[in-house]
């Protein structure tokens, strides 16, 4: 009896296949619910933030991004900042817009706060496209729009290159040493591929030390230092760079070394040191031809000798053939001892 009361209790706790459907329907209801209430407790505030503000960005949105991996705080505090500066106006500047930049890689806030500072500027047009084509390259676009309200100076020669000054030599040979500052405007329209302060450093050192190269004399660049800059500026250097130079500003000029004196005394030592050379070497020339000359009168003198050395010997054949005789030898001792007088006469 025990055993047929259990199993009529089983049969009647076994489900019918209706059952089981509603109860998996009823659970899936519940998780869904679950997940949409979690959904809602997430992005509810973000939502309701965007909707008083006026940013346009639905809840659906939100969703999206978390699957798509962007920061939805971000896009929205962007989206916010643009629509309170009034920057709506530009049809590009979507939430969608946002994401795709920051996707891309690039600093979406970086970007909405130099749209508003050019905005408020009011004397700078900047697009959306055109600051995201900026900041995508690399630049510093809120420093760029910066630049383009506040002037930038950068010092000529640059500091840290290694030099004091710009060292450029007059026409009457007079070296002059210059310091100068550039005042410089970002071009928004060629920061993308425009070249870089590095290369208006360059450019107008080239035009001061050319400038100073062309002027006759170095009091007309101390009397007049703005026609060196007058000079530069006429040569148009931000040419196909990413600033507009403003002005160029001599800061300071000294006189260094008179190159061309010194030019002249190193011509003269090295032209003393060749007449020298060439003095030196004629005097060896003479030096060498007394020499010879000597040696040429040693020479006689040696034949001198010898040939004396045969007047006794022929002497000798003379009395010995009987060619000479006793009276014959002393007359010629006669000539020879008066000859000798004379001789010693003359040398005195």
């Amino acid at each position: 009896m025990n055993r047929l009361a259990s199993e009529q209790l089983l049969a009647q706790q076994q489900l019918s296949p209706f059952q089981l459907v509603i109860m998996v329907g009823g659970l899936l209801l519940v998780a869904g619910v679950l997940a949409g209430l979690a959904v809602v407790i997430k992005y509810a505030g973000l939502w309701i933030q965007s909707w008083a503000t006026g940013a346009g960005i639905g809840i659906f949105d939100f969703i999206g991004m978390s699957f798509r991996h962007v920061n939805p705080k971000l896009i929205l505090r962007s989206k916010i900042m643009a629509v309170q500066a009034g920057l709506t106006d530009d049809p590009e500047l979507t939430s969608k817009a946002l994401e795709a930049h920051f996707l891309t890689g690039g600093n979406v806030g970086l970007v909405i706060r130099a749209l508003i500072a050019a905005r408020k500027a009011k004397i700078i047009k900047l697009t959306f496209r055109e600051a995201t084509a900026i900041d995508l390259a690399g630049r510093d676009v809120l420093e760029a729009v910066q630049t383009s309200v506040y002037p930038k100076v950068i010092d000529c020669p640059a500091k840290g290159s290694g030099r004091d000054a710009l060292d450029g030599v007059a026409q009457d040979g007079v070296q002059l040493k210059v310091r100068a500052r550039v005042t410089v405007r970002a071009n928004l329209q060629q920061l993308i591929g425009g070249a870089t302060e590095e290369t208006i450093v360059a450019r107008v050192g080239e035009g001061i030390v050319s400038a100073i190269g062309s002027a006759k004399s170095h009091l007309d660049v101390l009397e007049n230092p703005d026609s060196i800059t007058q000079m530069v500026l006429g040569r148009h250097l931000e040419s196909q760079t990413a600033f507009q130079i403003v002005s160029i500003d001599i800061a300071d000029i000294d006189v260094g070394e008179n190159i061309d004196a010194r030019l002249r005394a190193d011509q003269a030592e090295a032209d003393t040191r060749v007449a020298q050379a060439r003095a030196e070497g004629r005097r060896s020339m003479a030096v060498a031809a007394e020499q010879e000359k000597v040696a040429r009168i040693e020479e006689c003198r040696a034949t001198l000798l010898d040939a004396q050395a045969e007047v006794p010997k022929a002497i000798a054949e003379a009395f010995a053939s009987g060619k000479l005789g006793v009276v014959d030898y002393y007359k010629l001792r006669n000539i020879q001892a008066d000859t000798d007088m004379r001789t010693a006469i003359a040398g005195k």
